[in-house]
């Protein structure tokens, strides 16, 4: 009878066996998700809470972790948004939030289009908008009050010491060749230049732009209907990342 109760009040020392691959399954999706985090978008109060999870880790039913002694990278969380990299990111996440609100009304009218890819801060402008067939004129007219507030962005805070792209793009139809157009380059090359000259005159530093010209070599919509090439006509105003310039 000794035996028997000795042998029920035996118990296991240590963690049990499953919480080594528990924990080693959380490592693998903490660096995971450490390796889609995007630090160019950054949201302060997310990283916050990431970090405020990541510090409850262990807590609950299994005490353990609540006993391990502050480290040298304690103070990660409280540093890492000091860095220049998280401050530029900050900085064109904020500008991407106040692009979209600058211009809701021009985006529920498919006039104006802001996005993000690797390049930057995309602010397309749609061409049938802006500009008249086979035309690289400003209808200034129409479009005055919308080149006043893209000046206004790309002279704001947000974007200082940013450099900026104008991209002009086509479709793939062939201008008319007796029009006053060799190609769709010289349109495309064209509609960006004016574009910078009024964003220019307007007071933005001219010396912070690049200008090229596309035809319809990136397309971003089918030009087998009439609203694919509709969407390809467009000029790109581009607020570059640090990667880009």
């Amino acid at each position: 009878m000794a035996k028997e109760k000795a042998k029920k009040c035996e118990c296991p020392a240590g963690a049990p066996e499953w919480m080594v691959t528990y924990s080693d399954m959380v490592t693998l999706l903490l660096c995971f998700f450490a390796a889609l985090f995007n630090v160019s978008e950054v949201d302060e109060v997310q990283l916050q809470q990431m970090i405020s999870s990541l510090n409850n880790i262990g807590m609950g039913a299994n005490e353990g972790g609540a006993t391990l002694t502050a480290g040298r990278n304690a103070d990660l969380g409280n540093t890492i948004m000091s860095l220049p990299s998280m401050e530029k990111g900050r900085s064109m996440s904020t500008a991407k939030k106040k692009a979209t609100s600058l211009f809701a009304p021009e985006v529920k009218s498919n006039k104006v289009r802001v996005s993000s890819d690797e390049r930057g801060l995309v602010i397309s402008l749609a061409s049938d908008a802006f500009f008249g067939p086979a035309s690289a004129q400003i209808n200034i007219e129409e479009t005055r009050d919308i080149l006043l507030r893209l000046g206004g962005l790309l002279s704001s805070d947000e974007v200082a010491g940013r450099k900026f792209r104008i991209e002009g793009h086509t479709d793939a139809v062939a201008v008319d060749p007796t029009g006053p157009w060799q190609s769709n380059w010289e349109l495309s090359s064209a509609r960006a230049i004016n574009v910078l000259h009024y964003l220019a005159d307007i007071g933005v530093d001219e010396k912070r732009f690049q200008v090229a010209g596309f035809a319809d070599t990136v397309p971003i919509a089918s030009n087998d209907t009439a609203e694919g090439r509709a969407y390809n006509r467009r000029v790109d105003v581009i607020i570059l990342d640090e990667g880009h310039l």
